[in-house]
């Protein structure tokens, strides 16, 4: 019998992952480059420019608006990614099944995550609203509240209103990730799990949730990363007020580059938040890692 021999051909290799390289090229690569470029030089959004070395970075090290913005994003993320995670788990739960019901159930809470995060923010900026905002009127309906809370004139209530406004937008996506990760669980495991007698929330954390949990650990990645760049909540909701007191570190960078018209320094801060999120990332997957092996 005989055998056909392939020969393999480096380039054409090449030339099949070409227009991938070339999309990350010049989408990835190339802006990366141009913002480590911009970060060492003052330049000015209205013109001129001048060498700065690494002026902006120490110029970031001492400015007490940058770490004033980091911790509130900080206590952002560590506030809002376990309620998202909390959450999306237990609808994931209730809804993972095949029944109309179920399927309907998450139909409707996934439909958030379709609609623009400025449209979201801005219905929950009037449904806050002290004079006209529904949520004034439920609150004092149910006797919780005796008079209008102004939301967006204390930080912590404004603070509070966003992550509010952001789980209703985001706990489906986390949701839909869930039941995939659920449905996955081969069902022969459920029921030997049944048979053995075995009650429904002991299946959840003997079964369900050790499965799921490199689906949980990707889940809270994307998560956190996207509350640390969270940046329209804030700028419609709360304008970064009372007194600059919800201003998030894409908000900063935002107010650097196009208010103070500070390109470099922007750059400079961008590359900051950045490599704080890579660290982060990294440290977070070394430890999921650590987690399976045991």
């Amino acid at each position: 019998m005989s055998t056909i021999r392939y020969r393999r051909n480096p380039v054409i290799g090449l030339v099949y992952i070409a227009p991938a390289l070339l999309f990350v090229g010049i989408l990835t690569i190339y802006p990366f480059a141009q913002l480590v470029y911009m970060s060492l030089f003052n330049w000015s959004l209205l013109g001129g420019i001048s060498f700065a070395a690494v002026k902006n970075y120490v110029k970031a090290w001492n400015d007490p608006f940058v770490w004033n913005a980091l911790r509130f994003t900080l206590k952002y993320t560590l506030f809002i990614t376990p309620i998202l995670m909390g959450l999306g788990y237990l609808a994931a739960l209730l809804t993972a099944g095949e029944q109309r019901l179920q399927k309907l159930t998450r139909g409707i809470i996934f439909l958030p995550v379709v609609i623009g995060l400025g449209s979201s923010s801005l219905l929950w900026f009037w449904l806050f609203d002290s004079q006209v905002g529904l949520f004034n009127k439920l609150l004092q309906d149910m006797h919780l509240i005796a008079a209008p809370l102004v939301w967006f004139g204390d930080a912590d209530l404004g603070l509070w209103a966003v992550i509010i406004s952001i789980v209703w937008k985001v706990v489906g996506f986390g949701m839909i990730l869930f039941v995939a990760g659920i449905q996955a669980i081969p069902g022969e495991i459920q029921e030997a799990a049944m048979i053995d007698g075995t009650g429904y929330w002991q299946r959840v954390r003997r079964i369900t949730l050790p499965l799921t949990f490199r689906t949980i650990m990707l889940a809270t990645l994307i998560s956190a990363i996207g509350s640390m760049l969270a940046f329209e909540q804030f700028y419609i909701m709360t304008a970064g007020g009372p007194t600059n007191k919800t201003i998030s570190s894409v908000y900063w960078i935002y107010t650097n580059s196009f208010t103070y018209f500070k390109l470099g320094y922007g750059a400079t801060l961008s590359i900051i938040l950045m490599a704080i999120i890579f660290v982060a990332t990294a440290v977070q997957i070394a430890l999921t890692r650590q987690q399976q092996e045991r």
